[in-house]
């Protein structure tokens, strides 16, 4: 009987002129691939893959944002996107795929059939016309690209008539410059940076929600939550409607803010009100999709906490790291300004700065993850002495739980 074979899937935000999130590019990887290469047939797997990961999470995204996933040229001929549907998908064509008969007749169908087609990696190599006149949309890497060479590369595309979309944006002159050509969509980790404004300082509602999380970690008791609660009439609002939502089938009326804490339980209303706390921060769709992605780190290193056979961090600490990892990026400030206002444990102060600490491993972790870098993610869960399939389970979790917490009825 075969292993199970876990799956990881990285979800990469693509966003408009104004910071709106359109869709996710979506890279997926097969935990046996990471460890082994010997898979009699890598197409048939990759196709295995794609249905997998898609499974996993487009059910946390909003109907209306597309999903970007990859295809090779054997996907293409194999028909494999019909397993998808077209409404949500976009086929992202690999720059690997030659632009040969059978490539461009099965391109056709997916047209004809309602598909939309993204080709990836563009950067003005010749050869590709017959693809380029196909594609809806053309993804163009701009990384180390002059701009000089970024306007040479668009007017050469620009007659074709598709949407193109900057990919590998790494700092807000690069955003700007293409934004400024007329590029439609961009993608990169410049939106996980910070805007940094001379003279800005963090709000005071901000602040006063930073300060909040500590206080909640410091309450060991439901009553002191609910006073933690009570004192914000936003904070009462949200938990009764937490609490009223369809995950607990509640009936009856709650008729106190203690009531409702009492409902929830100390351990769950610890972490909703950190996760309402983190959210709150972000003011742009920008910095909510960072508040979502720190949501999801958290969740996900707290579950490897009690599985890793490195127990120097508790679930507690990790849950909390992951809620603030990305605090310079939903502030706009520098992460040494943010945590100059919290009270941090020396490692947890240098690990969120990128300087060298014992608990800067798991925050490496979840990057490389996120990024892709499925070697490095697997050395590091390796030296943590968690199994890639227990790793990709609880990755997934993570997913499905920062979505539901974020969701309009959470």
């Amino acid at each position: 009987m075969e292993s199970y074979a876990p799956v990881f899937v990285a979800r990469q935000p693509i966003f408009t002129p104004g910071l709106r999130v359109w869709g996710y590019e979506l890279l997926f990887r097969h935990g046996r691939q990471a460890s082994c290469a010997a898979i009699v047939d890598g197409d048939l797997a990759t196709a295995r893959v794609i249905a997998d990961g898609y499974a996993l999470v487009h059910e946390g995204v909003q109907s209306d944002r597309k999903l970007l996933i990859n295809f090779t040229a054997r996907s293409l001929l194999d028909d494999a996107a019909r397993a998808l549907p077209c409404d949500r998908v976009v086929i992202e064509i690999l720059e690997t795929v030659e632009p040969e008969p059978a490539i461009l007749d099965a391109c056709r169908r997916l047209k004809a059939e309602g598909y939309t087609l993204a080709l990836d990696d563009f950067v003005g190599q010749p050869g590709f016309e017959p693809l380029l006149e196909l594609a809806d949309i053309v993804k163009v890497d701009v990384l180390g690209m002059s701009p000089e060479r970024i306007e040479a590369v668009f007017a050469a595309l620009h007659p074709y008539g598709c949407q193109l979309l900057a990919e590998k944006v790494e700092d807000r002159s690069v955003f700007e410059h293409t934004c400024e050509l007329g590029f439609a969509l961009f993608q990169g980790y410049f939106f996980s940076k910070p805007e940094v404004v001379p003279g800005r300082k963090i709000a005071t509602s901000q602040l006063s929600r930073l300060r909040l999380l500590r206080e909640v970690s410091e309450q060991r008791d439901v009553a002191g939550l609910a006073r933690i609660v009570a004192s914000d009439p936003g904070l009462s609002h949200r938990l009764l409607r937490h609490l009223s939502s369809a995950a607990f089938g509640r009936r009856g009326p709650v008729r106190s803010i203690g009531q409702a804490a009492l409902c929830l339980g100390r351990v769950a209303l610890t972490q909703w009100l950190r996760v309402v706390l983190v959210s709150d921060v972000g003011v742009t769709q920008a910095s909510q999709e960072a508040a979502l992605l720190a949501m999801q780190r958290a969740r996900f290193l707290q579950q490897l906490a009690g599985v890793a056979r490195t127990r120097s961090e508790s679930a507690d600490s990790l849950f909390m790291l992951g809620l603030l990892s990305l605090a310079d990026a939903m502030l706009g400030l520098p992460m040494e300004e943010v945590c100059n206002d919290l009270p941090l444990h020396a490692r947890h102060r240098a690990a969120l700065c990128g300087e060298p600490s014992p608990t800067r491993t798991w925050l490496d972790l979840v990057r490389a993850l996120e990024r892709a870098e499925w070697d490095a993610a697997m050395t590091m869960l390796q030296e943590l002495g968690v199994a890639p399939d227990t790793a990709s389970l609880m990755y997934a979790e993570a997913h499905a739980w920062a979505s539901a917490m974020t969701s309009p009825d959470a």
